[in-house]
């Protein structure tokens, strides 16, 4: 296997957290262990299919645990690893520069910022 190369440290961290929905998956699962439906429920603009893809990639890099339940009807969550608890700093920072661009362009935040526990 040919092995990557990187012109900064930092296309390393966007292969693995890079993109849409991967960060937002993140800061829920540093709220707990999350099902497949509960994910679903706190991100209702994506796709069941672009779910499953990212949380198999996630999975993948190491960042997140899988846990299947050996149960009728079958039952697995979602939870960070402990290298994926190593990312708590970088996903704090990214929302706290997120509610500061939010009331630089927009003001009052609460005029576009859902409720969530994540936003409190």
């Amino acid at each position: 296997m040919e092995k990557k190369k990187y012109n900064i440290s930092v296309e390393a961290t966007l292969e693995v957290i890079g993109g849409k929905w991967k960060c937002v998956i993140l800061c829920h699962l540093t709220h707990g262990k999350k099902r497949t439906s509960e994910l679903k429920r706190l991100m209702p603009t994506i796709t069941q299919k672009m779910l499953t893809q990212q949380l198999r990639e996630l999975e993948q890099d190491g960042v997140i645990n899988r846990i299947v339940y050996n149960q009728i009807p079958p039952k697995v969550e979602y939870e960070l690893s402990d290298y994926g608890k190593s990312l708590d700093s970088i996903l704090s920072s990214l929302c706290d520069w997120g509610e500061k661009h939010i009331t630089k362009v927009y003001g009052d935040k609460s005029t576009v910022l859902e409720e969530s526990v994540l936003n409190n």
